[in-house]
């Protein structure tokens, strides 16, 4: 497995443990993350903030189903599911796209489409 991919298998390991030290190594400074329509966050402190969704009860199980590689950008396709403090759950997939400088991510593009509840 190339390097990058590593960098994205350590990045989403670090969110299924809600390890923001860990998300955050694999980072540049002036990263920026974008999930069109919803937001676009600039550095990594408004990145941070982003991290933990706080109507979560617990970690997140996430779920890579592919990583495609290309030159500086790797595409990760997925599931993931929470739990929530309310009693309802998260259920979506995504679509992650790491664009890399220098061996670590400085930009993410997110995709993520939630499943219809019953």
């Amino acid at each position: 497995m190339s390097e990058q991919k590593q960098m994205v298998e350590k990045y989403m390991d670090g969110f299924r443990a809600t390890d923001h030290e860990k998300i955050l190594s694999c980072l540049t400074d002036e990263v920026v993350w974008e999930m069109p329509g919803f937001y676009l966050h600039n550095g990594k402190a408004a990145f941070d903030k982003e991290i933990e969704n706080p109507n979560a009860d617990g970690h997140p199980d996430i779920k890579v189903t592919r990583l495609v590689e290309e030159g500086n950008i790797v595409v990760a396709e997925g599931a993931v599911k929470a739990k929530m403090k309310d009693g309802s759950k998260l259920d979506a997939v995504f679509c992650d796209v790491f664009h890399f400088t220098n061996g670590k991510i400085s930009k993410l593009t997110s995709y993520l489409m939630f499943s219809k509840q019953p």
